[in-house]
């Protein structure tokens, strides 16, 4: 099956991402920088260097360069942020020419902007696709289970109706879906990663569909007021938490992939900076970056404040 997903880097997706910028904006780290050294080659080059954290403009990849950001720090790196820069065409660029050394992606995502013919069947073989495709002085590290993608999500009386819980996959779906009214953008109706793939790989055909927006204000209302019963969702939108939302799993990989991972700047990180930031990716987990993420937009916590204390909680400070 070949699946594309949307690339990500848009201000549609996460609304309060200029809020959470300016607070974000004044955010400089420094310390010493590590005076261990270790068997990478790359290190002369970078020892006593500043590394450079950079985010595209939404709130969670401000909130995961934080993250990043704050881990190398705990390694004894100097670091300072780029928060809120634009969309992946301008940061791949400036990763390319090493203004940032380490930026949030999305495994699945960034394939699709490097190759939008390329299949993506798992998250190694994603992975080693974007390494064949990426500059050669750029470089992804390990991915985290985490991962925020399209998602089909029920509100809450249609979860408890139809006893779908956060276990329950799309093909439980399939009984109930005749009598269910499914939500999300115009082009959801007719692409393989919408209602065309949901039927094709699940059996699943919807009493009728509502146009909305792609993840947005419009298709949270809806599903919450109960206009739509299942819509199309990211898998960490904080409103699934508030809302009490249940979000479908995808074993078919439907929706494709994409997994939080580090892409980096080779020169720019020593060994012990790549050993922290997949210390990081092994234990964020998807249900983690939904509570970060909630935090952050929901409680109007600072990001920075929501970083730090993850990673002391993860043992990662």
């Amino acid at each position: 099956m070949t699946s594309t997903p949307p690339r990500r880097g848009s201000l549609r997706r996460h609304p309060g991402a200029a809020a959470v910028a300016l607070a974000t904006t004044a955010l400089l780290a420094g310390c010493g920088s590590s005076g261990d050294q270790s068997d990478n080659p790359l290190d002369d080059k970078a020892s006593g260097d500043t590394v450079v954290v950079g985010s595209n403009n939404f709130a969670e990849s401000i909130l995961l360069a934080d993250i990043y950001g704050e881990a190398l720090k705990a390694k004894g790196m100097k670091v300072t942020y780029k928060p809120n820069i634009g969309s992946r065409e301008t940061t791949y660029g400036l990763l390319k020419n090493g203004s940032i050394t380490v930026l949030p992606e999305y495994n699945g995502s960034l394939l699709a902007y490097l190759d939008k013919t390329a299949e993506q069947k798992s998250t190694e073989a994603v992975n080693a696709a974007v390494q064949g495709k990426l500059d050669p002085k750029l470089t992804l590290l390990q991915s985290s289970p985490a991962e925020d993608k399209d998602s089909v999500t029920v509100n809450a009386q249609t979860a408890k109706q139809y006893g779908l819980d956060p276990e329950s996959t799309l093909a439980d779906l399939k009984d109930a879906a005749p009598d269910l009214v499914i939500g999300g953008s115009p082009e959801f109706q007719t692409r393989h990663q919408g209602l065309v793939g949901l039927k094709s790989e699940y059996g699943l055909e919807f009493k009728s569909f509502k146009a909305l927006d792609a993840g947005g204000p419009l298709t949270q209302a809806a599903l919450k007021k109960n206009t739509v019963q299942a819509a199309d969702l990211f898998t960490t939108d904080p409103t699934i938490i508030k809302e009490k939302f249940v979000v479908l799993q995808d074993p078919k990989n439907l929706f494709g992939f994409a997994n939080v991972t580090p892409l980096v700047h080779k020169s720019g990180l020593p060994q012990e900076g790549v050993d922290a930031l997949n210390a990081v990716s092994a234990k964020l987990t998807t249900k983690t970056l939904l509570d970060l993420d909630s935090q952050v937009q929901l409680e109007n916590k600072d990001p920075l404040d929501v970083a730090k204390a993850w990673l002391k909680s993860a043992g990662l400070d």
